[in-house]
This record gives C-alpha cells, structure tokens and sequence, in this order.
C-alpha cells in the first residue's frame, strides 16, 4: 500500500467512524434530554448559551450547524420561554440568545443521568483512554479546521 492510498484509507475511517459517532452521541443526547422534556437540538443550544449569550451565528460555529437551523431552534425555546433574545451592544441587528432560569433549570436537571451514563462509558472505556480520545478528537478537528476546503 503507497503512503497516499493509506492516507486516504485514514480518511475514509477517521469520517466513518465520526459519523458513527455522531449518530450514538446523539442518540444519547436524545436519551438524556428526554426526562427533561427537551431534544437533542434545544439541548445543544442552551449548552452554548449556558456560560454567555451568543449570537445565532456564533452558536451555529461553535455547534458546527446551519445557522438556520439555530435561528429555528432558539425561537421555539424562546416560545417555550427557555431563552430570551437580548440587545447585542455589538451589533444592533444580530439579537444575543440567553438562557433563562427556566432554561438553566431544564438543563440541569438532566444532570443527575448525564452522570450516570458519563460514568458507565468511563467505566467501559476507561477514564484515560475517553481522554485520550476526546485529545485525539479535538486534535483532528483542529486539522480539519485548517485545512482549506475552498474550490481550486
């Protein structure tokens, strides 16, 4: 096998088992966001908004979804009343998405089941090795990061 043909097979597994895992985490993250009468999605949101408001697009970002699909999810917790749009000082059009209490308390109490299931894939996997992955994890999204996947 030339360097090339294993640096595509790399590739090719590094994107189908991130897929994979894209599809188990958020299987979890349906599981855990349940109880609390929650998604996934609006999980994910009031997890971005939890430390500071943000902006649709900057929550898209950090998320690594469409900004559209941000804007949808934050109206319908708005309408639930779990976030708030603010003033952004920053700039007058692009409204700040906070989290409420109502929002905080929703997503803390999935806390408790986050724990536990965060301790069984320690426990199955082992806490040295999960970090180890989440290092390796964040690494490879650093390089994709970098890469330039403009047209040429």
């Amino acid at each position: 096998m030339t360097s090339q043909q294993r640096q595509q097979e790399l590739l090719s597994a590094a994107a189908l088992t991130t897929f994979k895992l894209n599809g188990q985490f958020l299987e979890l993250a349906e599981h855990l966001a349940r109880p609390a009468g929650l998604t996934a999605t609006y999980w994910q949101v009031l997890g971005a908004v939890i430390g500071e408001p943000l902006t649709v697009s900057a929550i898209a970002r950090e998320m690594g979804i469409t900004r559209q699909a941000v804007q949808r999810t934050a109206d319908l917790l708005a309408e639930r009343g779990l976030v708030n749009y603010q003033d952004n000082p920053a700039h007058r059009r692009a409204k700040l998405v906070a989290i409420t209490p109502e929002g905080l308390a929703a997503n803390q109490s999935i806390g408790p089941h986050h724990a536990h299931h965060a301790k069984e894939l320690s426990d199955v996997a082992g806490a040295d090795q999960l970090a180890d992955a989440v290092a390796a994890l964040r690494k490879l999204s650093e390089a994709l990061d970098a890469l330039d996947l403009s047209d040429r």
